[in-house]
This record gives structure tokens, C-alpha cells and sequence, in this order.
């Protein structure tokens, strides 16, 4: 089961991390002052992500 976890570091900010179903840390985020811009950001993420485009920026244009 895909997860988010929230969690304070060493410098005490919010932070959270993104893990796949085998555990594996997918993505983690910025450090936020307060839980709830941290709980929001997870929010939007899972409101707007399942439509995002990728865009390659390693390919040549030239």
C-alpha cells in the first residue's frame, strides 16, 4: 500500500515522505513550519497528481 508519513527532523519542521507499497521512499518533501502546510501540500498532491504530464528535460531540442 502506497503511504504518506509525516514526521518532524532534526531542525524541528514538518516534513513528509511518499513510500510504495514495498517500502520503498518514493519522494520526500521540503521542511514546513507548521504540520498543517505539510498535510496541505499531501492534500494537493493527491488532488492534482494523477493528471500531471511528465516532461522530459534530458532530451535534445537541437
Amino acid at each position: 500500500m502506497y503511504k504518506f508519513e509525516v514526521y518532524k527532523d532534526k531542525a524541528g519542521e514538518f516534513r513528509f515522505r511518499f513510500r510504495a507499497s514495498n517500502g520503498e521512499i518514493m519522494f520526500g518533501s521540503e521542511g514546513y513550519k507548521a504540520k498543517a502546510s505539510a498535510l496541505h501540500a499531501i492534500e494537493s498532491i493527491k488532488a492534482h497528481a494523477p493528471g500531471a504530464a511528465l516532461e522530459d528535460q534530458t532530451t535534445a531540442t537541437a
